[in-house]
C-alpha cells in the first residue's frame, strides 16, 4: 500500500519523534511505501529514515521552493511547481492518508484531503494520528461540526482518529482490504 503521510518538517522533541519512528518502521516492515512531502528535515526525515532503515520504499513529492530540502536517495522524487500540484500528486499516488503532528501546512493538506473525501472525490481512508493528544481539539471541533449538522456524512466515514501508529496501520490495512475486518493487523 502507498501510505501518504502529512507531517511537519520541523525538528520536534521525543514525544513526537519516537512515535513517528515507530510508525515509520510499521510502514516499512509491512511492505508499504511512504509517500510524503519529500523533505529531509524534521519529522519528515524521521519518517523517511525509519521506513528506509527497515527496507521500505520512499516516494517524495516536493515543491520547487523547497527542492533544496528534498531527500537524496529516495526511491522516487518528484518536484512540483506549486503546493496545489504537490497535493494533487500526493492524492494520486496514495492508497490512504495519515495526518501526523504538524503546523499550518499539514493542516492545509489534511483539510483539503478531507474536503475531497466529504464530496466523494476520493474514497481513500484518512487517519488523524493523535500523538500525545495533539489533535484532541481538532477532534472535538469535528465532533461539534457533526453534531450541529455541518458534515454531510458521519464523522466515522470521513476520518478515523488513532492514538497510536499500530491502530493507524490496522485501520488502513482493513479499509484497503489487506486484512479482513475484525482480524486485526
Amino acid at each position: 500500500m502507498n501510505i501518504c503521510v502529512f507531517c511537519s518538517a520541523a525538528d520536534l522533541d521525543e514525544r513526537y519523534t519516537r512515535p513517528a519512528r515507530e510508525f515509520a518502521e510499521l510502514i516499512g516492515k509491512g511492505g508499504h511505501t511512504l509517500v510524503w512531502g519529500g523533505s529531509d528535515s524534521g519529522l519528515m526525515k524521521v519518517m523517511a529514515d525509519g521506513v528506509q532503515e527497515v527496507g521500505g520504499r520512499l516516494v517524495g513529492v516536493s515543491v520547487e521552493f523547497l527542492a533544496h530540502k528534498a531527500r537524496p536517495g529516495a526511491d522516487e522524487m518528484m518536484i512540483t511547481r506549486d503546493l496545489a500540484e504537490r497535493k494533487a500528486q500526493l492524492l494520486s499516488r496514495a492508497d490512504g492518508f495519515v495526518v501526523m503532528v504538524g503546523g499550518s501546512g499539514t493542516l492545509d493538506e489534511a483539510t483539503e484531503i478531507l474536503e475531497l473525501r466529504k464530496h466523494g472525490l476520493h474514497s481513500k481512508p484518512v487517519v488523524l494520528l493523535n500523538t500525545a493528544g495533539f489533535y484532541d481539539g481538532l477532534k472535538q471541533q469535528f465532533q461539534r461540526m457533526e453534531a450541529e449538522g455541518f458534515l454531510p456524512l458521519p464523522l466515522t466515514e470521513l476520518v478515523f482518529f488513532a492514538e497510536e501508529g499500530v491502530g493507524a496501520i490496522a485501520y488502513l490495512e482493513e479499509q484497503s482490504g489487506l486484512v479482513p475486518p475484525g482480524a486485526g493487523g
